[in-house]
C-alpha cells in the first residue's frame, strides 16, 4: 500500500507551473573581508523529483541549504519556494517546506510524541489527520514505545528519526535534508529510501545534501554538484550514471567540471 496519495486539484497548494524551489544566482559570504562561501549558484527542483546536492566537506552544501531555508540571509540572488521569495515572504515560503538539519536539533525535554504534536501545531495540521499520519510515519521509522520517552534519552539515530517524523507530520511539498543517512542503521536507511521514492511519486519534492556518491547515485533523479562554492554540474541520473560510478566521481573531484552542464 502506498503511504501517500496524490493530492486532488482542489487540495493542491502549488500551481502546476510553479516550481517547488528555484535558486537564482545565489552568492553568500559571511563577512565583508571574507571569501564567498557560495558563488553564483543556480538550480531548481521539479515536482516528483529527488534532487541530491553533492559536494565534499566545505564545498558550500550546508551554506546553500541554510540560505534556501532562510536560516541565514543570502548576500545576493533570489530563492523562491512554491513561488514565494524566502527573503520577502518567509512565512508563506516556510509553510511549503520542512528542513532536517545535520545536527538534529530538537526539544530534548519533550517526549517524541510531544515533539511531533508540537510540530503539527506549528503547521496547523488538523487534529483528525494527525493519528493516521503518525501511524504511516511509525511504519517507516519504527520508534515504537520510545516515542513516549523523553528525547534527551534518545540515541543519535533515534533523534534523527524523531526529527524526520516531526518534519513530515504536515506532508510538506518540499522536504529538505542535510546529510540524512548519516547515523541511521541499515534497516532504517532502506526504509527511508523506499519512503522517499513513495513520497515523490505522490507529487512531492525532496532535496538533500550528501557527500556519499553511492547514495546519490542510487536514489536521486538529479544531482547538483558544488565544488569550492561553485556549481560545477547539474546532471540527470540515468542508467549510465547509476552503473558507472566514475562519472559522478569525475565531477565530484573536479576532473570533469563544467559549470551548469546538464547531462
Amino acid at each position: 500500500m502506498k503511504l501517500f496519495q496524490k493530492k486532488t486539484e482542489v487540495n493542491a497548494v502549488i500551481d502546476s507551473n510553479t516550481k517547488p524551489l528555484e535558486v537564482k544566482s545565489l552568492f553568500k559570504k559571511y563577512g565583508a573581508k571574507t571569501n564567498y562561501a557560495v558563488q553564483d549558484v543556480s538550480f531548481s527542483c521539479d515536482k516528483g523529483q529527488i534532487v541530491g546536492l553533492l559536494g565534499s566537506n566545505g564545498a558550500g552544501k550546508s551554506t546553500s541549504l541554510k540560505c534556501i531555508t532562510g536560516m541565514i540571509p543570502l548576500t545576493e540572488g533570489q530563492i523562491t519556494i512554491a513561488g514565494y521569495d524566502i527573503a520577502k515572504n518567509p512565512i508563506d515560503a516556510k509553510s511549503h517546506f520542512s528542513f532536517v538539519t545535520d545536527n538534529h536539533a530538537t526539544f530534548v525535554k519533550m517526549t517524541g510524541l510531544q515533539y511531533v504534536s508540537f510540530m503539527a501545531d506549528v503547521y496547523k495540521v488538523p487534529k483528525e489527520q494527525r493519528a493516521p499520519q503518525l501511524e504511516k510515519l511509525e511504519k517507516v521509522f519504527q520508534l515504537g514505545d520510545s516515542i513516549n520517552k523523553l528525547i534527551c534519552n534518545y540515541s543519535h539515530g533515534m533523534k534523527q528519526k524523531i526529527c524526520m517524523m516531526g518534519s513530515l507530520i504536515h506532508e510538506p511539498d518540499l522536504w529538505i535534508l542535510d546529510e540524512p543517512m548519516v547515523g541511521l542503521d541499515p534497516r532504517t536507511q532502506n526504509a527511508v529510501i523506499t519512503f522517499m521514492r513513495d513520497y515523490v511519486n505522490s507529487g512531492k519534492t525532496i532535496l538533500f545534501s550528501s557527500h556519499n556518491l553511492d547514495v546519490v547515485r542510487r536514489i536521486c533523479d538529479r544531482v547538483v554538484i558544488i565544488n569550492k562554492g561553485r556549481l560545477v554540474a547539474d546532471l540527470t541520473i540515468d542508467e549510465q550514471l547509476r552503473a558507472d560510478h566514475t562519472i559522478l566521481e569525475s565531477y565530484y573531484f573536479g576532473d570533469n567540471a563544467q559549470e551548469g552542464e546538464d547531462k
